[in-house]
C-alpha cells in the first residue's frame, strides 16, 4: 500500500543583509500551509534581525491575515484612519491617497500599545525609488555612552499624533489625522517582553520628555535619536512587488523613502497587536489623552 503523499518539505534559508539588522528568508511561501516549525523558525529570525524579508510573496487580504494571525492577535489596521470595507485589519500605504512616511518612526507609538510586528506587503512599486530604511533600536541603546543610557534609562517620553512627523508625512488628510488626539508617555528605553532587550523608544511621534522644557526636550531626543539612524544601525531595502517585509515594532524605526516623483507607490499593512511597553525600573506607558480601545480592541 502506497503512503499518502506529502509534499516536499523547502530548505528554509536565512541571510543576513546588514551587520546590525536585516535579513532575507528563502524557502517559505506564506500563503500555503506551513506548520509550527516553520513559524517559530520566522520568529526567532525575527527576533535577531529585528526585520526580515520574503520575495515573491503572492498575497491577497485573507491570505495575508491568515499568515500574520500565525504571529498572534491582530489589531485594526489604523486608529484613526478607517479601513477599506470588509478588510478591518488592512492599513493601505498608498501614494495616490497622499499617503507618505519619509520620517524615522515606530509605527503608532502615540497609543499605549503600539503593534509588537508589522507585515507590509508590496503591491505596486515605482521603476525607481521607494525604498524603506529600517533601523535597530537596540543596538542604538548599546552605542550610548555610559552616562547618556543611564539618563535615557530614567526619561519618559510623551507620544502624541500630533507632531512633527505628521507635519513631514501626511500630506492630505492632515486634519483627519489630528482631529483627535492621542498621547502616551511611554518609557525612552522599553524591556523587550520576550527577548528582555533594552530597545531605545522614540522617532518621530516622540514630542518632548516629561519634566523637561521644551528646548531640553529637543535637545535630548535629538541626541539620542541620533543613535539609531547612524548608517551602522541600519539596512535599506529596495522593493519588488510580491515582497513581505516583517519588522519587530518594538525593536525597530523606519523610514519610506520618497524620491520617486509623482510615480505610483502602494503597500499593504497587517500588524500584530503588542503590549504595554515596561521601562527598565519596571513602570509601564501611561495613556495621557485620548481613547485608545477602538484600536486596541476587546481583547484588551
Amino acid at each position: 500500500m502506497l503512503d499518502s503523499y506529502a509534499p516536499p518539505q523547502t530548505e528554509i534559508g536565512v541571510t543576513r543583509l546588514a551587520g546590525a539588522i536585516g535579513a532575507e528568508i528563502t524557502g517559505v511561501d506564506a500563503a500555503g500551509p506551513l506548520g509550527d516549525d516553520v513559524i517559530a523558525r520566522i520568529r526567532a529570525a525575527l527576533l535577531e534581525h529585528k526585520v526580515v524579508f520574503l520575495r515573491d510573496q503572492r498575497l491577497d487580504y485573507a491570505r495575508q491575515v491568515e499568515f500574520a494571525q500565525r504571529f498572534g492577535e491582530l489589531t485594526k489596521g489604523h486608529p484613526i484612519f478607517a479601513p477599506p470595507q470588509e478588510k478591518p485589519y488592512l492599513r493601505e500605504i498608498d501614494s495616490a491617497q497622499g499617503t507618505r512616511a519619509n520620517h524615522w518612526h515606530t509605527d503608532l507609538t502615540f497609543v499605549d500599545r503600539p503593534p509588537a510586528l508589522a507585515l507590509l506587503h508590496a503591491v505596486v512599486i515605482p521603476p525607481v525609488g521607494g525604498d524603506t530604511m529600517w533601523a535597530n533600536a537596540v543596538a542604538a541603546y548599546h552605542a550610548l555612552p555610559t552616562e547618556l543610557r543611564e539618563l535615557a534609562d530614567r526619561l519618559r517620553v510623551v507620544h502624541s499624533n500630533d507632531s512633527d512627523y505628521t507635519d513631514a508625512t501626511v500630506v492630505r488628510g492632515k486634519l483627519d489625522y489630528v482631529s483627535t488626539v492621542f498621547e502616551t508617555e511611554h518609557p525612552a528605553v522599553r524591556v523587550h517582553p520576550e527577548t528582555g532587550e533594552r530597545a531605545l523608544v522614540l522617532g518621530g511621534f516622540a514630542r518632548r520628555i516629561s519634566g523637561l522644557s521644551p528646548q531640553a526636550s529637543r535637545d535630548v531626543l535629538r541626541a539620542l535619536q541620533d543613535y539609531v539612524t547612524m548608517p551602522e544601525h541600519t539596512v535599506r531595502w529596495r522593493w519588488r512587488v510580491g515582497d513581505l517585509a516583517i519588522w519587530d515594532n518594538r525593536a525597530t524605526q523606519h523610514y519610506a523613502i520618497y524620491d520617486y516623483g509623482t510615480a505610483h507607490r502602494r503597500c499593504e499593512r497587517v500588524t500584530v497587536a503588542g503590549d504595554v511597553p515596561v521601562g527598565v525600573d519596571g513602570r509601564p506607558a501611561v495613556v495621557l489623552r485620548g481613547d485608545m480601545s477602538r484600536y486596541s480592541g476587546p481583547h484588551h
